[in-house]
């Protein structure tokens, strides 16, 4: 009698899931065939087409790219940002703020 039953279930849970995948199968063949029948030529577009301003053939476009050779200039040294004690005393200012404090919590205490 229990086996009966759990065949019972089996048989209706994949009833249930046959006809769950054919009812899906059918939204997907529809959806293809909506798809498909529409007009070819209609394109989305979400922002109008760019307009040139009047006079822009008469006008130079973008300057153009400056020579570069790609190589850092020698004749500059790196400046390190803080300078040595020597520099400061001399009068030499740190490009960069001096840094925060760490923050540091008293220990803890062993119980």
């Amino acid at each position: 009698m229990l086996a009966d039953d759990r065949q019972r279930e089996y048989r209706r849970d994949m009833l249930l899931a046959s006809a769950l995948i054919a009812a899906g199968l059918a939204i997907s063949a529809l959806a293809l065939t909506a798809i498909s029948a529409s007009d070819p030529l209609q394109i989305a577009q979400a922002t109008q087409p760019t307009q040139s301003t009047p006079g822009a053939e008469a006008k130079p476009s973008a300057p153009s790219e400056p020579a570069t050779t790609g190589q850092r200039p020698s004749d500059i040294p790196p400046q390190p940002a803080r300078p040595d004690a020597d520099a400061q005393k001399a009068g030499a200012q740190p490009a960069l703020p001096p840094a925060p404090a760490e923050k540091v919590a008293p220990p803890i205490p062993e119980r």
